[in-house]
């Protein structure tokens, strides 16, 4: 059996020191395996955001273990978290994050260019991406010429062009109108069920947690229940 993509054991994450001192997670057990669909939810504060960073290798557990495919990242020094990052984590974000003064095609290459994917290669693969969101016939338009969900899908084929192991979504449909957030919404689902792919978002609206396969509730720096949808 593989290992799951992701696994914190008694992860815990403290912030400030003496009085000051914030416990953003406490001794967390969490799994997400290969091919699941998962929503992460819970209060400002509750520790969702803290976890989504240690997932995404841009913060660092206080104690405890994050496992990435069954690696250990505890261990991996800051340049190796970047690589990890760089080559199995595609993010997409709520304000998309698209270069404004260049082209769909341009803006999905770019996590090619820093791996240094020659540039046929890279046309040929955003061009592939950009078709597996529906806009390949947008590829030449730039953000300002594309509606808020032509840019979020940019932004996904942005974060599938490296072909990750994990898909992070925070708040993904949180710029959106609500016909718009379910375009988005079914975009993943079939991303996830079609391909197979990871995914793992964090939202505060319970009807998008509903398309994910399960959700996971944190509080006051813990899980307070992970269930299957319905």
């Amino acid at each position: 059996m593989s290992a799951p993509v992701v696994e914190f054991r008694q992860l815990s994450k403290i912030y400030g020191s003496g009085d000051a001192e914030v416990h953003a997670l406490a001794g967390v057990d969490l799994r997400i395996e290969r091919g699941e669909f998962v929503a992460i939810m819970g209060a400002s504060g509750s520790g969702k955001s803290t976890a989504m960073n240690i997932i995404g290798c841009l913060d660092t557990p206080t104690s405890g273990d994050y496992l990435f495919c069954g690696v250990s990242v505890g261990g991996l020094d800051g340049d190796q978290r970047a690589r990890l990052r760089r080559h199995y984590i595609g993010f997409i974000f709520q304000g998309f994050n698209l270069l404004a003064k260049t082209s769909a095609l341009d803006n999905v290459e770019l996590p090619l260019i820093y791996r240094r994917v020659p540039q046929r290669e890279r046309k040929e693969r955003a061009l592939r991406a950009l078709e597996s969101v529906g806009l390949a016939a947008r590829a030449r338009h730039a953000p300002s010429e594309l509606s808020g969900g032509q840019q979020q899908r940019v932004a996904i084929a942005r974060a599938l062009v490296t072909e990750p192991a994990l898909l992070l979504a925070d708040e993904p449909t949180g710029n959106l109108d609500s016909a718009t957030k379910r375009e988005i919404m079914q975009l993943l689902l079939q991303l996830n069920g079609e391909r197979g792919i990871t995914i793992a978002m964090v939202t505060h609206e319970p009807d998008m947690a509903e398309y994910a396969g399960r959700t996971i509730m944190f509080r006051d720096g813990r899980v307070q229940h992970a269930e299957a949808a319905e």
